[in-house]
C-alpha cells in the first residue's frame, strides 16, 4: 500500500467515477482502476460498488477513505514542512456554496490568478453541510460559507458582510413605491429554496415567516427562485453579490430591506491544522476586496 493508490481512492471516492478520477490523477483509467482493484484484493473485502452509471464506497470503503485522507494529509504536511512546496503554487480545494459561488467567484479568479499564477483554485460546489463534511474529512482545504461552524477541529475567518434585497415582480404593489420595503411585509408571498440551503433559513427568520414544509415548491438555485419572481409567483429574499449579477432585468425589480440586520456574513473555514495558511490568508484578502 503505498501514497499513490490512497489518491486514487481518494479520487474515486470524490468524482465517483473511474475515468473522471484517473483523469484527475493524470493516469490511464485502466492503470487506476488495477490499482484500486489490487488494494481491494489486498484487503481481501471491495471499497467501491459498481455499476455502468455509478460508483459509491461500501462500509468498509467509508471507514477506509477517512484514514487514507488523513494518510495524504500527514505526507502533504511533511512535504510543506520540508520546504518542498511553495504554499502559494499548486492546487487548493475550494468549497462554496450554491448561492454564493456564482455571483462571488467569477471577481475572485482572475485577480487571484494574477497575484499567485502558480496557484490553481479548484471549486467544489454544494449545500453547507456537505462542504463542511468534505473539509472535516480532509477532501476539501476550505469552504465559504455563511453560517457558523461548531468544534475544535475547524476555525473560521470572518470576511465580509452581505445584505439581502427583496426581489419582487415589476406590478407587485411593494415595487412601485421604490421605498426599502419592510422584509416582514414579504412573508405572505415569500419564496425559498429546497431544504438544506442555509439561505432558505435565513430568508425565513429575516421575514419573520415559519417554514412552509408542506409547499410543494422546491428550488435549488437563486435562477429558479428569480424566474419564478419574475412570473409573478410571489417574492424572494436575493444577496446583493446575486442581485447585482441580475440588475439589468426587466422582469424583476430589486429594493433595499428596512431592516439593517437582514443579510449574512461570509466566512471562510478551514482546519487549524492546515499547513498552507499564506494561501488561505491570499484567498481571504482577494475574497474581500472582490465584495467590495
Amino acid at each position: 500500500m503505498n501514497l499513490r493508490d490512497l489518491r486514487y481512492l481518494l479520487a474515486v471516492a470524490q468524482h465517483r467515477h473511474f475515468g473522471r478520477a484517473a483523469a484527475a490523477c493524470n493516469v490511464s483509467q485502466p492503470t487506476l482502476s488495477s490499482q484500486v482493484a489490487k488494494l481491494e484484493a489486498r484487503l481481501g473485502a471491495p471499497l467501491f460498488e459498481r455499476t455502468n452509471k455509478w460508483v459509491a464506497p461500501t462500509p468498509l470503503g467509508e471507514e477506509v477513505l477517512v484514514h487514507a485522507a488523513r494518510a495524504v494529509a500527514e505526507a502533504d504536511a511533511i512535504v510543506a514542512l520540508a520546504g518542498a512546496r511553495d504554499p502559494l503554487a499548486g492546487p487548493l480545494t475550494l468549497g462554496v456554496i450554491p448561492t454564493l459561488g456564482p455571483y462571488l467567484m467569477p471577481r475572485v479568479f482572475a485577480p487571484l490568478r494574477r497575484r499567485c499564477p502558480a496557484l490553481t483554485l479548484e471549486l467544489w460546489e454544494d449545500t453547507t453541510d456537505a462542504v463542511v463534511e468534505r473539509l472535516r474529512r480532509r477532501q476539501l482545504d476550505a469552504v465559504l460559507i455563511a453560517t457558523p461552524v461548531t468544534g475544535e477541529d475547524l476555525v473560521e475567518q470572518p470576511l465580509f458582510q452581505e445584505k439581502f434585497l427583496a426581489a419582487l415582480p415589476p406590478d407587485h404593489a411593494l415595487a412601485k413605491t421604490g421605498d426599502a420595503v419592510d422584509e416582514t411585509a414579504l412573508a405572505t408571498d415569500l419564496l425559498v429554496l429546497a431544504d438544506g440551503h442555509c439561505l432558505r433559513d435565513q430568508a425565513l427568520a429575516a421575514c419573520a415567516r415559519p417554514d412552509p414544509g408542506g409547499w410543494s415548491l422546491r428550488a435549488t438555485s437563486l435562477e429558479t427562485l428569480l424566474n419564478m419572481v419574475a412570473a409573478g409567483y410571489g417574492t424572494t429574499l436575493v444577496p446583493a453579490l446575486a442581485a447585482a449579477v441580475h440588475a439589468g432585468r426587466q422582469d424583476v425589480v430589486f429594493r433595499p430591506l428596512a431592516g439593517a440586520g437582514a443579510g449574512r456574513l461570509i466566512r471562510l473555514v478551514s482546519r487549524p491544522t492546515f499547513t498552507r495558511q499564506p494561501a488561505l490568508d491570499t484567498l481571504a484578502a482577494q475574497v474581500k476586496a472582490a465584495a467590495i
